[in-house]
């Protein structure tokens, strides 16, 4: 950049380098400047409209500033004029790869409220419909995360597998995405005859063909090279982030709410809590990898026990609902971490107040002390680790 300014009635042209501690000046004034970079706010690597202002010395980051805000479509302040039922389409949206996990939430924040007893033949097709949607999210991220480092073929693995999971999840509730199942007091309806078992023969097909993304990616001298010893995430600043999750399992944080806070029916399962130690890029794809085989289990088991109950599989409720007057808080291990939904009731049709915590927004906030220091190769890599969907942070 050239410029001119004024020393003492003289004018003199000024050069200002930008780059790798590139130093310019006339005489004996030498100036040495730094480039701002945007990543964003539109980038396909980003699930999402994100904006990372960065500060760089050559390819070096500096400084990272995550701009957050460009998705926010208001969705706690529509809760406010929605009743129990309407916020649920809602719910489901902020992170659109966990809708079953969001409704879910949602729906027990409500049930919590109304002291309501849901049937047992719902909680636990809860529970399975719940980790088929997990097996979906972590697919989503195990195919799209090596795509953003340069590896095409993992993505066509994890999405025939995510097809599969999906043809059983589309059959069931008849969405793709936005399942819209869940019902205040149950679900929706009853699953179609022989739909167990179809779900049951799609989790072993998974099970058996999983491997093949697995064998491909994980010990991959490339991905290796580019993910071991990078990003790294302490467990220190994973808890002072409020990180949950994969993300903060992944730096050793030993936490899942399934297992420590059991809610539905989960205490009746040996959940697998999976983690690692080393906090780095390759730990956190791990512990996604992981979680798919531990997770397939599960929902088979909680097949198992659907098909051995009988009875309804929601509860009758009043045309217009409405939850009585007080306030609670209910948390799911959701995905990509822990969601919280605080519920402030007036003994209206509407919340007074729902408020989200969302496992994206707490997530995201360590790339400020992750990516300082690292190259821009390698910021990819790290942001794509973190495992997060721009909605979710946004709502």
């Amino acid at each position: 950049m050239t410029g001119m300014t004024t020393d003492a009635g003289d004018l003199r042209e000024l050069t200002v380098g930008t780059g790798a501690g590139l130093v310019a000046g006339t005489g004996d004034q030498q100036l040495g400047t730094d480039m701002v970079l945007n990543i964003g706010p539109q980038h396909p690597s980003t699930h999402g409209v994100l904006r990372l202002k960065l500060v760089l010395d050559g390819e070096r980051v500096i400084a990272c500033e995550p701009i957050v805000g460009y998705m926010h479509r208001g969705a706690e302040k529509l809760f406010e004029v929605r009743d129990y039922r309407q916020i649920i389409v809602l719910a489901n949206r902020h992170d659109w790869l966990s809708a079953f996990s969001n409704e879910l939430g949602v729906v027990l924040a409500v049930e919590r409220l109304m002291g309501m007893e849901v049937p047992e033949r719902a909680t636990w097709l809860r529970m399975a419909l719940a980790e088929l949607n997990r097996v979906l999210n972590h697919l989503m991220f195990l195919g799209s995360y090596p795509l953003e480092i340069g590896a095409i073929t993992p993505v066509f693995y994890a999405f025939r597998e995510r097809e599969t999971i999906q043809a059983v999840l589309e059959e069931v509730s008849g969405g793709r995405i936005h399942y819209m199942f869940n019902r205040v007091g149950g679900l929706k309806e009853e699953v179609p005859y022989g739909w167990t078992g179809r779900a049951r023969e799609a989790i072993g097909e998974v099970r058996r063909r999983l491997p093949d993304l697995d064998h491909l990616i994980r010990r991959n001298e490339i991905f290796l090279a580019r993910t071991v010893g990078v990003g790294v995430l302490s467990a220190a600043d994973a808890a002072a982030f409020g990180a949950s999750g994969p993300v903060a399992r992944a730096s050793g944080l030993d936490l899942d709410l399934r297992r420590d806070d059991p809610y539905l029916a989960y205490d009746q399962l040996d959940v697998p809590v999976v983690t690692r130690t080393a906090g780095d890029c390759h730990a956190r794809f791990e512990v996604l990898l992981d979680q798919v085989y531990a997770s397939l289990d599960l929902a088979e088991q909680c097949l198992d026990r659907v098909d051995r109950l009988t009875g309804p599989i929601n509860t009758r409720l009043p045309k217009v609902l409405k939850a009585p007057e007080g306030h609670t808080y209910a948390w799911t291990e959701n995905p990509l971490g822990i969601n919280g939904y605080y519920l402030v009731s007036r003994g209206e049709k509407t919340p007074w107040r729902l408020k989200l915590r969302t496992a994206s927004y707490a997530n995201v906030q360590a790339l400020a002390t992750l990516l300082p220091g690292c190259l821009v190769p390698d910021l990819i890599a790290i942001l794509g680790s973190m495992f997060f969907v721009v909605g979710d942070i946004d709502k």
